[in-house]
């Protein structure tokens, strides 16, 4: 053989024994948070895991470009358009605040949300099994979740007859569910008060008004914002002796009442199942929206016997974590 064939023969058993990630470009994937980093990294490893599940490789198959807005939501459409300008494959939006400033940067790169209120309501997707256009994703809450919400609080507090909802103006899901514990609330025939607040001052401003209107107890509803708040929150709930619902576990671990919503973590990790989709080829438009199906019950003993409340054991029962 001629050494010239003999190096060409080689040379292309070389690539054929290469993995696949080494023959493909690497894609660029972009990523929204709401968020601070340090205050939630474990959705964002999370996304990370998930995508190696899926076999996927960082700095092989592909690149990741996280954007934090570190809980200012005024510089989300900034960071979107910084990853319009990267020309990323896809962008994973979290939370409805990312969606919009990413739908609002860009109608052509596949957007992945996650952490979503109502999208339909929102305008943000024509249907949940076909939402059309460039986004599609997973949406955390549901339309029934507000009400149970309210009855978990009922159960620990048979005679409520008044009740607040913290709320935060920004965020344009925040009316939706608003509306929705207000039927909730109607037809128990528990009056509701909606408080509003986006920073710590504001924080300050809904628990001094919580304890003018004399209400029994307060919903806090989902949001990165509030959420990079919890330790304020918690700690004016103890101070105030006030009895409060979160949607997030992590309030409960710092001292919440309880909490009632899905597991974020398993709903960040399954972004990877779209973005493995699109990769592949999918388009947006097609992939249905996966609504949860689960949600846990966190329930924090400790906290309720310093409130001076009995959780029946039935509740706890019920619980998928109780803390003692």
């Amino acid at each position: 053989m001629r050494r010239r064939d003999f190096i060409g023969s080689v040379g292309a058993a070389v690539v054929v024994s290469l993995p696949a990630w080494a023959q493909q470009p690497v894609r660029r994937l972009g990523y929204l948070f709401s968020f601070a980093q340090a205050d939630d990294n474990q959705l964002w490893e999370a996304c990370r895991q998930g995508l190696r599940q899926f076999g996927y490789v960082e700095e092989r198959s592909i690149a990741l470009e996280p954007r934090w807005a570190d809980g200012r939501p005024e510089r989300l459409p900034g960071l979107a358009a910084d990853l319009v300008r990267l020309k990323v494959d896809i962008i994973v939006a979290a939370a409805t605040p990312a969606t919009i400033a990413a739908m609002t940067a860009t109608r052509d790169i596949p957007i992945i949300m996650v952490a979503i209120g109502d999208p339909v309501a929102l305008g943000l997707i024509a249907s949940l099994a076909r939402p059309g256009g460039n986004v599609t994703g997973l949406s955390l809450l549901t339309a029934e979740l507000s009400g149970k919400r309210l009855e978990l609080l009922a159960e620990v507090l048979p005679s409520i007859h008044r009740l607040a909802v913290l709320v935060n103006p920004d965020n344009p899901v925040h009316a939706v569910f608003l509306n929705q514990t207000r039927g909730a609330a109607l037809s128990k025939g528990v009056e509701l008060h909606s408080l509003t607040a986006r920073n710590p001052r504001e924080i300050e401003d809904v628990f001094a008004e919580a304890s003018r209107k004399q209400v029994a107890a307060l919903i806090v509803l989902d949001d990165p914002v509030i959420w990079g708040h919890r330790i304020q929150i918690v700690a004016l709930a103890a101070k105030q002796r006030l009895p409060v619902i979160y949607g997030y576990r992590e309030f409960v671990d710092a001292g919440g009442l309880m909490s009632y919503g899905p597991d974020r973590v398993a709903h960040y990790r399954r972004t990877a199942y779209y973005v493995d989709k699109i990769l592949r080829g999918a388009k947006p438009a097609d992939l249905p929206v996966e609504q949860p199906t689960k949600f846990d019950l966190i329930v924090n003993l400790k906290t309720a016997r310093t409130l001076g409340l009995t959780i029946s054991p039935t509740l706890i029962a019920r619980a998928d974590e109780v803390i003692e």
